[in-house]
């Protein structure tokens, strides 16, 4: 069946620099990605090697310094590479990816010391480490103020204990950039600690069996009296909580640019199958029901794609409007994605039930989008404090 091509409409938020960069993330998934990931998905997890191949590409440190083997880009490279990565017809392996580049990396860029820079982020960056952020606990997702998991003083080291969950890359990372508490109870208590996955003591519970995103490994992790040396502290202690929501803005922003990406890939598999197949007498497109429906998708696209962008300028230039419009692009784009994603389902009729095709995939990967890196509730309630 012919590939229709997405007429995207220029965007005045990108240069031609960030669409030749478009065009070197397109190659990498047309390679590297999409002839892989039926395997991946079925394995629960892609191969370790993408992240090395990823890194000599320069897709794992976009926004950090060239002195550590990043590309000293802006948010609109990120959002690029998203969008593209997301092509992939795998979510998973595009979070695989962006919880590396992204998520584990971003508050070691602003607030680590240089040693650390050296030893754990340069090694990220060129794909060698694997990376992930532990945050989520069973008693504490979206509260991230109450976590438990406790790192108390010990002479010259910290002694770790408690348990993590639902941590993309979690069970094969060779660190993690750990949140724990060193303090009280409450925000002020929390710390950021960068943990050794080889440390004693630590131990993966299992990897976690998801609706969605299956080509990234998820996994619940336990900490029984781990013991690393104090130097491992992120920044200043009792800080780790002002560190992860200053951060939020870049996870919120790659989860929009994913649903663009995805709106993008499911429209044009949608324009090429409807355009090939018929039903009484002609074409699916002929029919007016449909061309309107595209019109809407194509309109809820082009609509989450100015957020996005303009929550990524915002973010590049520091603006404090920043955070809000972020919330929103995040929030209008979960929305969209999942109704598109429905949408294109629908179209497919009994064809999109069959797991040879990508469409069913990706129905279940967006499922998580009003979920991960802060609830479509939690984007309302932000948005409507600035109002207020």
């Amino acid at each position: 069946m012919p590939q229709t091509t997405y007429p995207r409409q220029p965007s005045s938020f990108l240069t031609e620099d960030h669409e030749a960069f478009r065009q070197t993330v397109s190659s990498f998934v047309e390679r590297e990605i999409r002839p892989n990931v039926d395997a991946w998905e079925r394995d629960g997890q892609c191969d370790r090697e993408l992240y090395r191949k990823a890194g000599t590409a320069g897709l794992l440190g976009l926004r950090y310094a060239e002195a550590y083997g990043g590309s000293d880009l802006d948010f609109m490279a990120t959002c690029v590479l998203a969008e593209e990565l997301a092509k992939g017809d795998s979510i998973g392996t595009a979070v695989a990816l962006m919880a590396q580049s992204e998520f584990a990396l971003a508050i070691l860029a602003d607030e680590a010391t240089d040693a650390q820079k050296e030893a754990w982020m340069a090694p990220a960056i060129a794909g060698e480490l694997i990376g992930a952020i532990g945050v989520s606990e069973p008693g504490a997702g979206s509260d991230v103020a109450a976590i438990s998991t406790r790192a108390r003083r010990d002479g010259g080291d910290y002694v770790i204990s408690g348990q993590k969950t639902y941590i993309s890359n979690g069970t094969r990372a060779d660190f993690i950039t750990l949140a724990v508490r060193t303090g009280e109870a409450g925000p002020k208590g929390i710390s950021l600690v960068i943990f050794p996955t080889d440390t004693p003591g630590f131990e993966v519970g299992r990897r976690l069996d998801k609706l969605g995103a299956r080509a990234s490994d998820t996994g619940e992790l336990f900490f029984d009296d781990c013991r690393i040396p104090a130097t491992s502290l992120v920044g200043e202690e009792g800080h780790g909580l002002r560190y992860i929501l200053s951060h939020f803005g870049g996870e919120r922003l790659v989860i929009a640019a994913f649903a663009v990406g995805i709106m993008e890939r499911l429209i044009e598999l949608g324009l090429s199958y409807s355009a090939e197949r018929e039903a009484f007498g002609g074409p699916i497109l002929g029919f007016q029901t449909w061309r309107h429906r595209f019109a809407e998708m194509a309109t809820r696209l082009e609509a989450t794609r100015l957020l996005a962008h303009q929550a990524a300028r915002l973010l590049s230039d520091h603006d404090p409007a920043g955070d809000i419009a972020v919330s929103m692009a995040k929030l209008h784009a979960a929305d969209a994605v999942q109704s598109v994603a429905a949408e294109i389902l629908q179209l497919h009729g009994g064809f999109g039930q069959m797991e040879e095709s990508p469409i069913p995939r990706y129905y279940r990967d967006v499922a998580g989008f009003s979920i991960g890196a802060g609830t479509s509730e939690i984007m309302r309630e932000l948005i409507a404090r600035a109002l207020i």
